[in-house]
């Protein structure tokens, strides 16, 4: 009897593609870059299983492509906006994603993202490498200390905790966060306060965004929140591109309005080339690398894997959500 067939949407690490291969014929999309809408339709047809990315739009169109045999779509991620998951349950369709796995890389990111903004690292790095560094000066490329700094988490889970436990114990940062409620635990450890966002704004040195993309959330900081803030803050942002208003932040870098930004996800990504933030110094931009680890990226291949072998041998999903 024929296997069932599969839809890898890229190439993934292959820790994935061995655990697959025990259960289904895979059908890859090999390049590097997404499957136009044409290339989702073709690819998914007759198959019983979806492995998407975050770029993969999976709505009614791809399950009508796919056909009624389609048992599972498994998300190479922890969030999962790019599913139709009511659509998906209605039909039957199981959903899962990858959580647990990316929360120290993602952490580790914000860190490093921050250091670098406040410390002016690649202004510093291109001065370097266009020849522009001349003699050590006392005026050249001066940022912000960090030590005992306040630091705002805005949407305090998983990965907002991580950056916390390490800003607060590597640099004795103060600690306040927004989230649907406060977390006692949370705040005896860090000595940390659960606030109100417009409070966080205007007393954090140091900002980070770890909200979901909802229709809450979308443009979660705009003009108004901006003017909030102090004019020397840094804004972080791992979660989502959509949270930020972008028009909004380069209004605020150009005038100085705050002192930094570091984004490791925009809007559209990638970042459209004629996008004015590209031009900006203040505002540092790295190619949605939060997860890429070995470690995280091997994990998060392996539960993607799990759940579609479970989707299409019709049991409950290890990571469902």
């Amino acid at each position: 009897m024929p296997q069932p067939v599969v839809f890898v949407a890229r190439r993934i690490p292959e820790v994935a593609f061995r655990l697959i291969a025990e259960h289904a014929d895979v059908r890859l999309h090999a390049a590097v870059l997404p499957p136009t809408r044409a290339e989702l339709f073709d690819g998914v047809k007759g198959c019983a299983g979806v492995l998407s990315l975050l770029s993969d739009r999976m709505d009614a169109e791809v399950f009508d492509a796919a056909g009624p045999q389609l048992k599972v779509v498994s998300n190479f991620a922890v969030g999962y906006n790019n599913i139709d998951v009511a659509e998906a349950r209605r039909r039957g369709i199981s959903v899962g994603n990858t959580p647990g796995v990316l929360t120290e890389a993602t952490a580790d990111i914000a860190v490093a993202l921050l250091l670098a903004a406040a410390r002016r690292l690649p202004e510093g790095w291109k001065a370097v490498k266009e020849l522009e560094w001349k003699t050590w000066e006392p005026l050249g490329w001066m940022g912000l200390e960090l030590a005992g700094k306040t630091l705002g988490i805005v949407g305090l889970g998983r990965i907002g905790s991580a950056v916390a436990q390490r800003l607060h114990g590597g640099w004795g940062m103060k600690v306040l966060y927004t989230a649907r409620s406060a977390k006692p635990d949370f705040d005896q450890k860090f000595g940390a306060r659960h606030v109100r966002l417009d409070e966080l704004l205007r007393k954090s040195d140091f900002i980070s965004l770890h909200v979901p993309l909802t229709d809450e959330t979308r443009k979660l900081i705009s003009a108004p929140e901006f003017a909030l803030m102090k004019r020397t803050a840094i804004l972080i942002n791992t979660a989502r591109g959509e949270v930020l208003d972008q028009v909004a932040l380069h209004e605020a870098l150009s005038a100085n309005r705050i002192f930094a930004a570091g984004l490791d996800v925009c809007e559209p990504e990638p970042l459209s080339s004629d996008s004015p933030l590209r031009e900006l110094a203040n505002c540092l931009i790295v190619p949605h690398i939060g997860s890429a680890t070995i470690t995280a990226r091997d994990a998060m291949a392996d539960r993607s894997a799990r759940n579609l072998i479970a989707g299409i041998l019709g049991q409950p999903l290890p990571y469902a959500v």
